[in-house]
């Protein structure tokens, strides 16, 4: 960066790294009470693995280069803080699912042959692993008064086209080489690097605009060496590539830039409503001219949010010699600017130019798997558009003849919906309008006589359901409702230890809309539960009770909870009742009616693999 405009900022304070930052940054968080110096500086110069980043991992991380200028200025070349953080990228790339290093520009200070050679030769560590990187043009690195068709330079000798060519990851570059574009695979979809000039000629613009075009279901980071300018701001330069290319262009939604200091954050909506985060690193002002710091954007998918952090692998590295007092504030920091969260819900930001399809219903057929004894699910031809009343009966699909009537309480009714779980079998769901006494409302039960009512499932079962709650849904009126249960008391089994007059099997929601598995198993006369967590409102969940003819496991989404008990649980008592779907019975009487929605439910004879649950 110019002097002059180093002039017109001011340095950020920044907090020295604490003992625990210290050494998460170097992987070793988990031997904190055993760590010294020296073995710090060993595990930072630990052999590197071959670089093969995860592709379909939903975590990984983007690693961002700033300004390395004052590293490589005239007889003043020191590349060994660049190779080590490209080491560290190395190092680390397995654990932390590495897969693309961008740096922002002013790699040198004079953009003099000798000085592009140093930091070429250093890059050359990522080159023999085969790494992919973005490199592009500061205002150091070439006339600052010239633009994209300047023509030869240092700089495009030693990082024109012709560097990555052949690389997997190299997408292309423009006729003038200065403005290149990457793309890598990460969490199962293709991201793209947008490499641009320090300054775009209006051939550089169209060339931009063409690449976007040319991927238009692809999100594009856009780096470049000029932008933000501080906090909230963007320069006079970085004003004209947001009218020009940014704002119209819905997939870019993450833009960084090196150039000013201090580092600083600003958000802006496009043209398309949705925001895009502009972020300026640039740490050539601090200690060692930066001592080629690097920035980490941990990418997670799941939790949507990007968690950045910023770290000095050279001065981790030199631990071990013992560091003095300014690097000890630089190892990792830890200002607001410089370790940060963003959070993004990266489907609904993707879904202007990237929509992601609705899972399409499956035929009954597909999820009518070996040992199915009941399935029941609510669309369908003969289903009545959402709103309308159920009446009649509602069909077991299994073939084992496990029908449901319908059964109303205080002239309540039970009712159709489209509204379904996103990986549901079957589109549909109904929508249960229950309570506690006085009851209103209905549900269903099994006919009279059906084999599921007798059955004692010895050799295992699996119990699937899915379902949603409202908003409105009041523990006080609502809790432990049914979503499935088996009629019929311990008492009448002859079983009375615990509460008698609970029916032999319930699936049901406590007052915390905990779903809990209760029941008695034919080896023991107590009840056996197995609880989950808090299902929040307005959600869609699938639960899954597994018996493997020994034990009981509760799945919430797919995953086991916690609260399952280790006592052995054989099948489940039975006196030849019916099930209920949607109500439950307490003394033999109806005493609580769901209020919700609830989508598909199938019972199989057997302990199911989670990858056969309905979900999957």
């Amino acid at each position: 960066m110019c002097k002059s405009h180093a002039n017109d900022q001011d340095e950020a304070e920044q907090a020295g790294a604490g003992r625990r930052s210290f050494l998460r940054a170097t992987a070793l968080i988990g031997a904190a009470t055993a760590v010294s110096l020296p073995q710090v500086a060993k595990a930072a110069s630990a052999p590197a693995e071959k670089w093969r980043p995860d592709p379909d991992s939903h975590r990984f991380t983007l690693v961002v280069m700033p300004d390395t200028q004052y590293l490589f200025d005239g007889p003043s070349i020191d590349k060994e803080p660049v190779e080590a953080s490209l080491r560290y990228i190395l190092e680390h790339g397995q654990d932390d699912n590495i897969v693309f290093l961008s740096h922002l520009g002013d790699l040198t200070q004079n953009g003099s042959k000798a000085e592009f050679t140093a930091i070429g030769e250093a890059f050359g560590l990522l080159d023999r692993q085969g790494v992919g990187y973005s490199v592009l043009a500061g205002n150091h690195d070439v006339r600052s008064s010239t633009d994209d068709q300047r023509g030869p330079t240092s700089y495009l000798d030693a990082f024109g086209p012709k560097r990555f060519a052949g690389k997997p990851t190299f997408g292309g570059a423009s006729p003038d080489g200065y403005n290149t574009f990457h793309l890598f695979k990460a969490a199962g979809r293709q991201w793209l690097v947008l490499a641009l000039d320090w300054r775009l000629s209006d051939k550089g613009y169209a060339w931009a605009k063409d690449v976007i075009a040319q991927h238009p279901k692809t999100p594009v980071i856009l780096t470049t060496h000029e932008l933000v300018y501080k906090d909230d701001t963007l320069s006079s330069h970085g004003q004209q590539l947001w009218e020009q290319l940014i704002d119209d262009h819905d997939q870019i939604f993450l833009t960084l830039n090196g150039h000013y200091w201090p580092a600083g954050r600003a958000t802006r909506e496009n043209a398309a409503g949705n925001e895009v985060h502009l972020h300026l690193t640039n740490y050539q002002n601090r200690y060692f001219g930066g001592a080629a710091m690097i920035r980490l954007y941990h990418f997670d998918l799941d939790r949507n949010v990007i968690d950045v952090e910023t770290v000095s692998p050279w001065i981790l590295g030199r631990a071990a010699e013992g560091i003095n007092e300014l690097e000890r504030q630089e190892i990792e920091l830890s200002g607001d600017a410089d370790r940060f969260s963003v959070p993004i819900d990266f489907e609904e930001r993707f879904s202007g130019f990237a929509p992601v399809p609705p899972r399409p219903s499956r035929p009954a057929s597909q999820v009518l798997i070996p040992g199915t004894v009941a399935y029941w699910r609510f669309d369908g031809t003969e289903n009545k558009a959402g709103g309308d009343a159920v009446t009649g009966t509602v069909r077991d699909l299994s073939g084992r003849g496990n029908h449901l009537t319908l059964v109303t309480v205080g002239g309540g009714k039970l009712t159709w919906s489209a509204d379904h779980h996103p990986d549901q079998p079957g589109h549909g769901s109904l929508e249960f309008h229950g309570g506690k006494p006085p009851l209103k409302g209905a549900y269903l039960r099994t006919f009279d006589g059906v084999p599921l009512n007798s059955a004692t499932f010895k050799a295992g079962y699996t119990i699937e359901a899915f379902y949603r709650l409202p908003d409105d849904w009041d523990p006080s009126h609502h809790a432990w409702a049914g979503l499935l249960s088996r009629t019929g008391t311990g008492g009448a089994a002859g079983k009375t230890a615990d509460d008698p007059d609970e029916p032999l099997a319930t699936l049901s929601l406590s007052n915390d809309r905990e779903p809990q598995w209760a029941v008695r198993p034919l080896n023991q006369e107590g009840i056996a539960t197995n609880w989950g967590q808090e299902t929040p409102l307005e959600t869609w969940w699938h639960l899954a009770v597994v018996n493997d003819g020994t034990h009981t496991t509760l799945y919430v989404q797919g995953c086991p909870v916690v609260r399952n008990p280790k006592a052995s649980a054989v099948g489940l008592t039975s006196v030849g009742l019916p099930w209920l779907l949607g109500g439950y019975e307490y003394a033999g009487k109806i005493d609580q009616i769901l209020h919700g929605r609830l989508g598909d439910v199938r019972i199989v004879e057997r302990a199911l693999p989670v990858t056969a649950f309905m979900n999957r």
